[in-house]
């Protein structure tokens, strides 16, 4: 696999910004629980994009905001 450390860790640096910017996640569920909502998982040597969790109720746009900080951490990977 080749994992590249500092696109997970941006990754990770977006899903806090996600979750610092919506107003009802600060109460909910904490940043590392939110982080940890969206394991990173790779296929072939490339990241996959994360799925939408079924453990914890995450809006649409919300999940749309994690999708986008995945492509904008692993273009091109």
């Amino acid at each position: 696999m080749n994992i590249d450390p500092l696109s997970v860790s941006l990754f990770e640096m977006r899903l806090e910004e996600i979750h610092r910017a919506d107003p009802w996640l600060r109460y909910e569920i904490s940043i590392r629980d939110f982080i940890a909502l969206f394991p990173m998982r790779y296929k072939n040597g490339k990241p996959v994009k994360p799925e939408h969790p079924a453990a914890f109720g995450v809006d649409r746009e919300v999940y749309l905001k994690v999708l986008v900080a995945f492509r904008q951490s692993f273009q091109g990977k």
